[in-house]
């Protein structure tokens, strides 16, 4: 506010920052619903079925006209997820279904982002954040239950206001920068993250055909960045040459 004024306040579409706050929300609580049944990396990793889902529906929702290398490199990942999940294997078949619940709201979610792409991304993690703290303030008093935390855990909960600003921010400046369906598969480095904090504070540890998914996961991105800065680095090779 001391720096941006009214300002902050000011978007193209109120209800394009509410829908997405909603979506915000809702994929929130689900993927919290879901870490209750399955491990940390199992269940970031189930939530890379959203890729594919915003390569779908980009077309018709954003009127983004998605690429060969784009499809190759999600169907690609969704690949490796299925090796994750293993339909039938140890993984609860309750947390998978409510994983790909959170998958189609994480999708829409990310495609509600670009659609409110035009604002300011301060103002887009100021509506998001104030109409989430005014939801789940009110919705509290229901679903409150005393916790017993340490001191490192209650430091932990609360770096998640700022790592949750920080990545919301920046997810909002990349959508105003490029199409959604370029980013989708940027969003598979979180399995990396999330493997890594598994292991360091819950001991929690993939497979190794669990490890393997993730990989394939996190090669489909790679390959997608690749064939996008060749082809970049081939159009501006033409234009110079034309220049010339």
């Amino acid at each position: 506010l001391p720096r941006r004024g009214r300002s902050l306040l000011h978007t193209q579409s109120l209800p394009r920052q509410l829908q997405r706050s909603v979506l915000m929300i809702a994929t929130t609580l689900l993927f919290f619903h879901v870490l209750g049944m399955v491990p940390l990396a199992e269940g970031t990793a189930m939530n890379f079925m959203a890729p594919l889902l915003v390569m779908v529906l980009a077309p018709w929702l954003l009127g983004e006209r998605p690429r060969w290398h784009r499809w190759a490199g999600v169907l690609l990942g969704f690949v490796g997820m299925l090796i994750v999940v293993r339909p039938g294997g140890q993984l609860s078949t309750e947390g998978a279904i409510w994983g790909a619940v959170t998958a189609i709201f994480f999708a829409l979610f990310q495609i509600s982002t670009r659609r409110v792409a035009a604002d300011d991304p301060l103002t887009s993690n100021f509506y998001g954040g104030l109409f989430g703290a005014l939801v789940l303030t009110l919705l509290l008093p229901f679903f409150w239950q005393p916790i017993q935390l340490s001191g490192w855990q209650w430091a932990l909960l609360l770096s998640t206001g700022i790592t949750g600003f920080m990545g919301h921010w920046l997810q909002i400046t990349a959508y105003s920068k490029t199409s959604a369906t370029l980013l989708a598969p940027f969003n598979y480095l979180q399995i990396v993250s999330a493997t890594t904090l598994g292991w360091l504070i819950f001991g929690q540890l993939p497979d190794a055909t669990t490890a393997g998914g993730m990989a394939l996961i996190c090669l489909a991105g790679l390959c997608v960045v690749l064939v996008e800065l060749w082809g970049q680095r081939k159009l501006a090779q033409k234009q110079q040459s034309a220049l010339r």
